[in-house]
């Protein structure tokens, strides 16, 4: 481990000594002094400046940030070389800021102390390599790390699940053909060739804090012969409607295969986890290159799959792994749209889940969205808009006018920007105007109030038609007097019945002929009415007090 500290090594910036009353005139404080930390490997280095005084020892001292005082520091006391060890120092925490100071010594003689700038552990710490353990197959290497520092390391304790690790490979004959890949603690490299010396280096990185390791020395593996029984290939999986179909590649016949499932978060923790591999429900001694199962086998999260073939006895080694992350298979259906009108300038929107999604299993695993597309039916102007709701309401809107909307669904904060296809269009008037309404209520009640009127005014109309166009066939009754004899009344009159008309005085332009009453006369005909000559001569056949009156009336223009 020691062996990487000069790639490694910081050099810390030192102040200036702190000086003390020197014991010798030729004892000088050390110079150059570096602090490096490799895992949890703490060196502390140096130059001597007192090459011409012999016996010289060295020693050390620490303070932590809030103490007073200085703290003999362990593994560096009498030190005759020009570096120490002091990885057994008693920190409560690897974040927590440390001072150091150290002096030459001589008998009775002291150099004055040389004070180190304060410095927090963890943030000069750097990472060394992993430990690496290999296995072959005969198209892939199995490798298992161990992460850097010790078993109870201090300094990676929160950290060691959270290593990444980047490998190169390359085959032995040729170093010009180096594969570099990322890998967890527990993986599998594959697509090698059978019976082939393979060469390799591991080193460790954090992301946050981003800190870059050194790489371990160089392993080399020979792959195996080529197994009998090939292993499946090119693992693929899609979700459809509300089920996952798992495909893979297989050239042989006869053989059956089966699927397994692990959690991806099992692979960054550095152990074994090979017992933890599921069976795939419907993927068990299957004889198709797929299978089909539930979507709700797997929750939300990043999973392996893998596939194995069998034929009889014989089984062939494990697939590829093929990483599924469910979010990435997620189907999302176009919502359903429904608007109604709540009155004359607004829509309410409502969207809800298609029957493709009765299951709700998106609503519950992501946070949905939904684009709505408004617009005028005659209009190309549109408003696009963003809604969580499912219940929404568009205002300021024209009476009487068509509105059209769509939809699609969108999962909230979704760095892959899935979404649906858009909805159907659904279109909807508004309801009309307050003006237009009030219009319509006078114009009702108008008619109401002369509905009296109109009706009354067409009844006058149709006499008045009757009596220019539609005369009666029997004259009045005063001239009907005039006929006695039952002869002459069949000539004039289409029945027997005898009429009772109010008796009329035919007016000369020029002279008046008046006819005297005579006791012939009945009295209901003893007065009489005038007309002029210019009379059409055309007799209404109306009852006597109809008649009447419309004699007074024909007087009366006659009169003027």
């Amino acid at each position: 481990m020691l062996g990487f500290l000069g790639a490694t090594t910081l050099m810390l910036v030192a102040g200036a000594p702190w000086v003390l009353p020197a014991g010798g005139a030729d004892l000088r404080s050390p110079e150059n002094v570096m602090v490096s930390i490799i895992d949890d490997n703490f060196i502390l280095k140096w130059k001597s400046s007192s090459e011409s005084v012999s016996n010289v020892t060295f020693s050390a001292d620490y303070q932590i940030t809030g103490m007073d005082n200085w703290i003999k520091l362990p593994g560096c006391q009498y030190v005759t070389s020009t570096e120490c060890n002091f990885s057994s120092i008693k920190l409560k925490s690897v974040y927590e800021k440390i001072k150091l100071r150290i002096r030459a010594e001589t008998g009775n003689s002291t150099s004055p102390w040389y004070e180190v700038e304060p410095f927090i552990p963890f943030q000069e710490a750097r990472i060394g390599p992993p430990d690496v353990h290999l296995e072959a197959e005969d198209k892939a290497i199995i490798i298992n790390l161990s992460p850097p520092g010790t078993k109870n390391s201090v300094m990676w304790a929160m950290d060691s699940s959270s290593f990444v690790y980047s490998l190169v490979i390359w085959k032995n004959s040729s170093s010009l053909e180096e594969r570099t890949k990322t890998v967890y603690a527990r993986d599998k490299i594959h697509q090698l060739s059978p019976e082939t010396t393979y060469c390799l280096k591991v080193k460790a990185g954090l992301r946050s804090p981003r800190k870059v390791g050194v790489y371990s020395p160089v392993y080399c593996i020979n792959t195996t012969v080529k197994h009998h029984l090939p292993s499946p290939e090119n693992l693929e999986i899609n979700a459809e409607n509300r089920v996952y179909v798992l495909k893979w590649n297989y050239t042989y016949e006869n053989v059956t295969f089966q699927a397994q499932w692990l959690h991806a978060f099992l692979k960054k923790i550095p152990e074994d986890h090979s017992d933890k591999w599921k069976q795939i429900p419907n993927c068990e001694n299957v004889k198709t290159t797929h299978c089909v199962f539930p979507q709700n086998v797997f929750t939300k999260g990043i999973f392996f799959i893998r596939v194995q073939a069998s034929n009889g006895n014989s089984t062939s080694l494990w697939s590829e792994e093929k990483r599924f992350n469910t979010e990435m298979q997620t189907i999302l259906f176009p919502p359903v749209i429904n608007m109604k009108p709540i009155n004359d300038a607004s829509l309410r929107v409502g969207i809800g889940a298609p029957k493709e999604s009765e299951d709700k299993s998106v609503n519950q695993l992501y946070p949905l969205i939904y684009e709505v597309i408004f617009r005028e039916n005659t209009s190309d102007t549109e408003r696009d808009v963003l809604e969580k709701r499912t219940d929404f309401t568009f205002s300021n809107l024209k009476p009487l006018t068509v509105y059209c909307v769509k939809a699609r669904a969108l999962i909230e904060n979704d760095r892959w920007n899935r979404s649906s296809v858009f909805s159907d269009t659904v279109c909807e008037k508004t309801k009309p105007g307050s003006t237009s309404q009030a219009w319509l209520i006078a114009g009702i009640l108008t008619a109401i109030l002369l509905l009296p009127a109109v009706i009354y005014g067409v009844k006058v109309l149709s006499r008045c038609i009757n009596y220019v166009f539609f005369p009666s066939s029997k004259p009045p009754s005063t001239i009907d007097e005039y006929f006695a004899e039952q002869p002459l009344k069949n000539l004039l009159l289409s029945t027997s019945e005898e009429q009772t008309e109010v008796c009329f005085i035919i007016e000369n332009t020029n002279t008046i002929t008046a006819i005297e009453e005579t006791d012939q006369i009945d009295d209901s005909h003893s007065r009489c009415s005038s007309q002029t000559n210019r009379d059409s001569g055309v007799y209404s056949n109306e009852d006597e007090n109809s008649g009447s009156k419309i004699g007074e009336e024909i007087l009366q223009q006659a009169a003027v």
